[in-house]
């Protein structure tokens, strides 16, 4: 049987769920954002089901939609507007997707499909090394997500503290024109250093999910 070339890219880089799940950036703990999750009491001390996480990403997607409906309706003439997201457990279901392509975060999917339905770009930042960076790709647009960027980690960015790493990207984004109106994360490292005009901050329950 031939196969498409997506098929043998993806083939080459031999990916599996597991490589993308270990070669994702290590969890760290919260702290304060613009917008945070109610963490459940069942999720406390074993690792947090499914059914509580995607309704505490739920819950934040609740708050980023109704700003962004108002950002991007007050956008003004010429003004190229940016989401910044990041991938493991807030775009993806890193923790929770057992197949490849992983599944979307489906609050975070249905935000992201409505700003991009109304011409806000949708970056991607993500401590994922360069090597995944085609089969992360994929996946993403495989998902529904329109992706007008995606930053991965080179060989020397794996030795940079991820904050500063990601903060970077995010400056490079603005000088390409664009305002950040969202940045939108679930660890600490994803929305710390600023360029963002508004920060929503997904559940990780005290650094269990990546």
């Amino acid at each position: 049987m031939t196969r498409g070339p997506w098929a043998r890219r993806i083939s080459a880089t031999a990916v599996s769920v597991a490589a993308l799940a270990a070669l994702a950036a290590p969890a760290q703990a919260a702290t304060t954002s613009s917008a945070t999750a109610s963490t459940s009491a069942s999720a406390s001390a074993a690792k947090v089901d499914y059914a509580t996480w995607q309704k505490d990403c739920q819950t934040v997607m609740d708050q980023a939609l109704p700003y962004l409906k108002q950002r991007i309706a007050t956008a003004e003439p010429g003004e190229k507007q940016a989401i910044v997201f990041d991938i493991d457990n807030t775009t993806l279901e890193t923790d929770f997707g057992f197949s490849y392509p992983q599944p979307a975060n489906k609050p975070v999917l249905n935000v992201a499909k409505y700003a991009q339905e109304h011409g806000v770009s949708l970056f991607f930042v993500t401590a994922r090394p360069g090597i995944i960076y085609l089969p992360t790709e994929y996946n993403l647009e495989h998902d529904g997500y329109d992706v007008s960027g995606l930053y991965v980690r080179g060989l020397f960015d794996l030795f940079k503290d991820v904050s500063a790493y990601k903060t970077a990207q995010r400056v490079d984004i603005e000088h390409k024109g664009y305002t950040i109106i969202a940045n939108i994360g679930n660890n600490a490292t994803d929305l710390s250093g600023g360029h963002a005009e508004k920060t929503f901050k997904l559940p990780d329950y005290n650094g269990q999910l990546s």
